[in-house]
């Protein structure tokens, strides 16, 4: 059984940092891409971060370059640090992985929350 099981969110103040972690089971995830995803309350979910599995390249959504950096254990594991935390960063978080050459991400974790308070 395939599963994605984040951690550490919580609660925070403006200007602070976190680092979430999202733990790959079930398959080997070494060639899937894997990304985090936020969702706030209100608002559609929206692409934060990914990175590949070949190459290990990176992308980032403009509103949060230079704040966050995603990075990962190839097999098991994918790390989200943020910096300079703001109170627009308040969402749910998600860790989620595609396959090698597909455009749907096939497996989602069930999320974190991250609240900044101002």
């Amino acid at each position: 059984q395939v599963q994605l099981v984040e951690s550490g969110g919580g609660l925070v103040q403006a200007g602070d940092s976190l680092r979430l972690s999202c733990a790959a089971s079930g398959r080997t995830f070494s060639s899937y891409s894997m990304g985090w995803f936020r969702q706030a309350p209100g608002k559609e979910r929206e692409f934060v971060a990914q990175i590949t599995g070949i190459g290990g390249s990176s992308y980032y959504t403009d509103s949060i370059k230079g704040r966050f950096t995603i990075s990962r254990d190839n097999a098991k594991k994918v790390d989200l640090q943020m910096n300079s935390l703001q109170p627009e960063d308040t969402a749910v978080y998600y860790c989620a992985a595609r396959a090698l050459f597909k455009s749907t991400w096939d497996y989602w974790g069930q999320g974190t929350q991250v609240t900044v308070s101002s």
